[in-house]
């Protein structure tokens, strides 16, 4: 049997285990795993087994991820995002749908820590719902903003999911950081726009709550300002080369702690918790890499990359069209199996793909953390809003009324990705020549 059959065989084979409910980690390990002892032999592919997991779990790189994850569990356990929306919400909080926008605001922020999509959504859900169930805001618009803020945290740095496609495709994590700032920014107004249009239209979803005087706001500040302070430090590292990422997440969890301590907002409890928090995340997104790095390294056997690259520079269609597809194929992959696993699992097939069509690594890198973004509010693996629904327990139905505006700017905000790269390219370009 040619190579590329088995090759697409056995990602039939993959998806059927998936839906199967078996694990996807286990799943790409047992396909990679017997796909290249088909191609092979058994003791190759024993040896491509111990050498792939040993290569990827090895990676310096990879120590970026648990510091940086440890970094947003010890800010979320401090109750950082409480204070920041507390802040926000007195600057804020007056106009109409203003808790609403404070939650956006001091998202917004608190992202600048915490790369956790899920942390931040159930920070948020927790701080913000009850809050704006006082001030007698929409069940639909409250519930709808916080399951869609904390996609914030795949655009803005630190993000997870940039480390992780920096790693997949070996591209600086630095210049992703850089690339994510403006489209995360331009996703956060976005978001503002539509809910301060749909209060003016509907004043009955975001009530005006009370209007603080400026000395209270003033008072306020320094829970806003030293957050801001790690992230600048943090990013100005990067780009000028002072730090490499994972001494940038070391600095970062430090810095968090020591302020948390010193300001007595976290107890020993609270360390642990963060500590077991990360542990868990850090496991299960590392497993996921170097399960990858099975069935990539079988997948490069198989040639199907090559084959798929060659086969769709050759179809008669405009390259945009070609990108309009695989960006497609993440939003669909990405709503039947968690975002960030589908993204290490088709990367190193489309990323060949997308790099011989002629685009920036860079923009493309931030695409697919665009689509991560809307994968986590569209069904049916919505993590973002079945965290909301835990938390709060508002029907489905509700959560999904208020995230479909908010999906509709996301969109937008890929669509001007899309015209306009430079969005994305700018400031590595210009920050870390």
């Amino acid at each position: 049997m040619n190579e590329t059959i088995i090759g697409i065989v056995a990602l039939f084979v993959l998806l059927s285990l998936f839906m199967m409910g078996i694990e996807l980690a286990i799943a790409m390990v047992a396909v990679g795993f017997v796909g290249f002892m088909v191609l092979n032999d058994f003791e190759t592919a024993l040896s491509l087994l111990a050498n792939d997991f040993l290569d990827s779990l090895a990676s310096y790189g990879l120590t970026a991820i648990p510091l940086f994850v440890l970094m947003g569990q010890i800010a979320f356990n401090a109750g950082i995002a409480k204070r920041l929306y507390d802040t926000t919400h007195k600057f804020l909080g007056h106009i109409p749908g203003g808790l609403a926008v404070a939650t956006v605001a001091g998202a917004t922020v608190f992202k600048a820590i915490c790369g956790s999509v899920v942390a931040t959504s159930a920070t948020f859900a927790s701080v913000a719902i009850p809050e704006m169930d006082r001030f007698g805001y929409s069940k639909k618009l409250s519930t709808g903003i916080v399951a869609t803020v904390g996609t914030l945290g795949v655009l803005l740095p630190p993000s997870v999911t940039l480390i992780v496609f920096g790693i997949i495709t070996q591209q600086s994590i630095g210049r992703l950081f850089m690339a994510g700032i403006f489209p995360g920014l331009i996703m956060s107004f976005f978001f503002i726009l539509i809910i301060f249009g749909w209060c003016k239209v509907n004043p009955s979803l975001g009530p005006r709550s009370e209007k603080y005087p400026w000395a209270e706001r003033w008072k306020s500040l320094p829970d806003v300002i030293w957050p801001i302070v790690i992230f600048l430090i943090l990013i100005g590292g990067l780009m000028y080369g002072f730090f490499t990422p994972t001494e940038a997440g070391g600095i970062g969890a430090f810095a968090v702690l020591i302020f948390c301590i010193l300001k007595r907002d976290i107890k020993f409890m609270g360390f642990w918790q963060s500590i077991k928090e990360s542990l868990r995340t850090s496991c299960m997104v590392l497993l996921l890499i170097a399960s990858s790095a099975v069935l990539g390294h079988f997948i490069a056997v198989t040639n199907m990359p090559q084959a798929a690259a060659e086969w769709i520079v050759t179809l008669p269609l405009h390259r945009s069209i070609i990108m309009v597809i695989i960006f497609l194929i993440y939003l669909l992959g990405g709503s039947f199996i968690d975002d960030l696993a589908f993204m290490i699992l088709a990367t190193p097939i489309f990323f060949p793909i997308i790099t011989k069509l002629g685009y920036d690594p860079l923009w493309a890198g931030i695409m697919v953390a665009c689509t991560v973004c809307i994968g986590s509010v569209i069904p049916p693996v919505a993590i973002c809003v079945f965290v909301v629904k835990n938390i709060t327990k508002t029907p489905m139905n509700i959560i999904y009324n208020g995230v479909y505006p908010f999906l509709a700017s996301m969109i937008l905000c890929m669509v001007l990705l899309f015209i306009f790269p430079e969005l994305a390219t700018y400031l590595p370009k210009v920050l870390m020549k």
